[in-house]
C-alpha cells in the first residue's frame, strides 16, 4: 500500500494536482478553481491602462473656461468680451458704409470712413442693378526737358496695366498696387464734371492727389529729362457681350483727357515729404 506524504499533499493540492490521485482509492478529489468569468464576479484589473477612470465628482467642471481658476475666467470673459464689441462694431461700421444715405451716415459720415477706409473697402458695384461692364484703364504721358535744354513728349504709357502685371501671379499683392491709382482717378471724377471743371470744395485737392499718384509711377522711369509737364486720360472699352447675347457693344475705345498740368516740386515724392513734414 502506498504511502503518501501530508506536505506533498498539501503542496499538490496548492498547485492544483495531486500525483497518484487518481490511483489512490478513497483520496479526496481537490475541487478546481472557479472561474472568474463564470462565477459573475467582476474583477477589477490592477493594470493601470485597464484600470477603469472615474467619473468626475459633483460640481467638478471637466474642461472649457470653467476649469480655469478664477482669474483667469475673468481674463478669459474680458477678452471675449471685447472681441465681441469690436466685431460689432465693426459690422455696424459696415452697415452704416454700404446703406443709403441717412442722418446717421450724414453726422457720422467722417468717422465711417476713417474706420472703413482704406482696409475695409465694399464695392457692391457687381450686385448692383447695373453691375459695371467697361474696362477703364489710366494713361499719362509727359513733356520733359532734356539735357541739351530740348522739349519731348513722350508716349502714352498705361498705368493700370502696370499695376495689373503687378498684381497678375502675386499670391499676396499690395492694397496700394491695387487701388492706389483707382482710388485717386475715382475721386477726380467724383469732384469734376464731364468738362473737367471742378463741381465742388475738393476739386482742386483731387488734381493733386491725381499728379502725385502719377508722378510716383514715374519717379522710376527713365522718360530722357526732367518731367515738366503732365497729361493724364481715360481708356474705357466696353466688355465683349457673350455669344448668347443679343446685345451690341461698342469695340472702340472712348478717351477723357484732362488738361496738361504743370509739375511742381510739392507733386514730386521727396517734396511731397517734406512738405508733409514741415506741415507736422
Amino acid at each position: 500500500m502506498d504511502s503518501y506524504d501530508d506536505r506533498g499533499v498539501t503542496a499538490g493540492r496548492a498547485a492544483g494536482c495531486v500525483p497518484g490521485a487518481t490511483d489512490a482509492p478513497g483520496a479526496p478529489e481537490v475541487p478546481e478553481a472557479p472561474d472568474a468569468a463564470e462565477s459573475g464576479d467582476s474583477v477589477r484589473s490592477s493594470d493601470a491602462t485597464g484600470a477603469p477612470e472615474d467619473p468626475p465628482g459633483p460640481g467638478i467642471p471637466s474642461g472649457g473656461i470653467a476649469a480655469l481658476s478664477l482669474p483667469y475666467q475673468a481674463v478669459a470673459a474680458l477678452a471675449l468680451a471685447v472681441v465681441g464689441v469690436i466685431a460689432c462694431v465693426h459690422l455696424g461700421m459696415v452697415f452704416l458704409h454700404v446703406a443709403p444715405s441717412n442722418t446717421l451716415t450724414k453726422q457720422n459720415g467722417e468717422a465711417i470712413d476713417d474706420w472703413i477706409y482704406p482696409e475695409f473697402e465694399q464695392n457692391w458695384k457687381l450686385f448692383a442693378p447695373n453691375p459695371l461692364q467697361q474696362n477703364i484703364s489710366v494713361q499719362v504721358r509727359a513733356q520733359v526737358r532734356t539735357a541739351d535744354g530740348q522739349w519731348k513728349t513722350s508716349d502714352w504709357i498705361d498705368l493700370s496695366a502696370q499695376d495689373g502685371e503687378a498684381i497678375r501671379g502675386n499670391l499676396l499683392p499690395s492694397h496700394t498696387v491695387q487701388n492706389a491709382l483707382r482710388r485717386a482717378w475715382d475721386f477726380y471724377t467724383a469732384s469734376h464734371d464731364n468738362a473737367n471743371k471742378p463741381n465742388g470744395m475738393r476739386g482742386a485737392l483731387s488734381e493733386r492727389y491725381v499728379r502725385r499718384t502719377v508722378m510716383l509711377r514715374l519717379a522710376d522711369q527713365d522718360l530722357g529729362g526732367k518731367v515738366e509737364r503732365i497729361q493724364v486720360r481715360s481708356e474705357t472699352m466696353w466688355v465683349k457681350a457673350p455669344a448668347w447675347s443679343n446685345e451690341k457693344t461698342n469695340g472702340r475705345p472712348a478717351h477723357r483727357v484732362l488738361p496738361w498740368w504743370p509739375v511742381t516740386e510739392a507733386d514730386l515724392p521727396e517734396g511731397a515729404r517734406r512738405a508733409s513734414e514741415a506741415a507736422r
